[in-house]
């Protein structure tokens, strides 16, 4: 297994390609990574096309869900999306939050940092900002958003506990996630689980579902809901890339669920103690 530096090289490399990749080739793949499936399906990603705000443009086809429809985003709030991409939610979150709001997405991609910013001015809008950064440090002061969401990019990220304490940072007491990510309820073939495609294509570092959400609970958030979930299905035609038809079949009819979640959790009003100390 590559080290936690070299997956996060291995994400940007690729994320890179996607921002220049057109939205039916990332659809049809697993989050624009591990190969195109000839199976003529959406394998992640919902339908954004009738929320107020879709914009064509910064839609990429990456997400595992619709985390903006369950972010309760209120006027004037200030929101941040983590792994913003192209701005598709940031866009979403603007219509929601309204001119006197402030939208803030975060990517560690240049590529992408570069497409949301035109998106950005061909829109007009003055109050959506793109910053380059990794979401485990956010370049964001703290208690400063009314609103975190995020849609399949806590899975690319090596260290999700440093990201939840920083989403922990960030929130202004009182406020909340709605973040929708790829977790497990089983376990991945070994074959899957170190493919380095597989990785960028929010599947083999994915951790288990229950392991997710005590990190959240134990970071010192409450009122932590499963909003949404379903499974995901990954084509025959890209697991074969991986696996035998012997180990294909074994795989789907084994116990190696792979799900999307929109997970919603709230930073307490007040400070609240945590393992292994007081959660700042």
């Amino acid at each position: 297994m590559k080290t936690n530096e070299e997956l996060k090289e291995l994400v940007k490399l690729k994320y890179s390609e996607i921002a220049l990749q057109d939205k039916d080739t990332n659809q049809s793949s697993c989050c624009g990574a591990g190969g195109c499936s000839t199976e003529v399906y959406n394998i992640m990603s919902e339908d954004y096309t009738k929320l107020q705000g879709y914009n064509a443009d910064a839609d990429l086809g990456l997400g595992c869900g619709l985390p903006t429809q369950f972010a309760q985003i209120k006027k004037g709030d200030t929101v941040i999306d983590l792994g913003s991409g192209a701005g598709n939610d940031c866009f979403i979150a603007r219509s929601e939050t309204g001119e006197t709001g402030k939208v803030i997405g975060i990517d560690f991609t240049e590529a992408m940092i570069s497409k949301a910013r035109e998106n950005a001015d061909k829109l007009g809008f003055n109050n959506v900002e793109f910053r380059l950064g990794d979401i485990e440090h956010m370049p964001v002061t703290a208690n400063a958003a009314d609103v975190i969401v995020s849609n399949c990019v806590l899975n690319l990220v090596p260290d999700k506990n440093a990201v939840i304490k920083d989403i922990y940072r960030v929130l202004k007491p009182g406020g909340h996630f709605s973040i929708s990510d790829i977790v497990l309820t089983g376990s991945l073939p070994e074959k899957i689980r170190t493919a380095a495609e597989m990785y960028a294509g929010c599947v083999s570092g994915a951790i288990q579902k229950k392991e997710y959400l005590e990190l959240i609970s134990k970071n010192g958030f409450v009122n932590i809901i499963v909003q949404k979930e379903k499974a995901i299905i990954i084509p025959g035609d890209i697991l074969s890339n991986y696996l035998s038809a012997d180990e294909i079949n074994e795989f789907k009819n084994g116990n190696g669920a792979i799900v999307s979640v929109t997970v919603y959790a709230e930073k307490p009003e007040t400070k609240v103690c945590c393992e292994p100390g007081c959660c700042q």
